[in-house]
């Protein structure tokens, strides 16, 4: 059930940073540097940058990347078979009589065969 709701918000998550990524503008975005002013990005200082959809693609990537730590932690607790023997029932040896005849025997009486020096003609 957790990693079912686990793996639900992984989804969610990764849709909100591609939507959130897509919506922003490169650093050469602005129209000064089309015309070669390429220093535009630095008007605003050091933290002109860090707006509201940056701040909050981090915020959804540090979630995404917590979320797939738990998600694969619990994928590593589920044990697994190490083999297809261990995945079928056990039975013990004592239930199991190898001396018994099968339980369904076939009581039909075969045909006869043609004697072995008849060629049939």
């Amino acid at each position: 059930m957790l990693q079912t709701v686990l793996l639900s918000a992984q989804v969610i998550l990764a849709a909100f940073i591609i939507g959130l990524i897509l919506l922003q503008r490169g650093k050469g975005a602005e129209a000064g540097a089309a015309f070669g002013a390429g220093a535009s990005g630095t008007v605003f200082g050091a933290s002109g940058s860090a707006n509201f959809l940056s701040r909050t693609t981090a915020i959804l990537a540090t979630l995404f990347i917590l979320n797939s730590l738990v998600l694969a932690n619990l994928a590593a607790r589920q044990r697994a078979p190490e083999s297809v023997l261990e995945a079928l029932p056990q039975t013990s040896a004592e239930t199991v009589d190898m001396t018994a005849p099968p339980a369904e025997t076939i009581d039909e009486e075969l045909p006869e065969l043609p004697p072995a020096g008849d060629d049939g003609g």
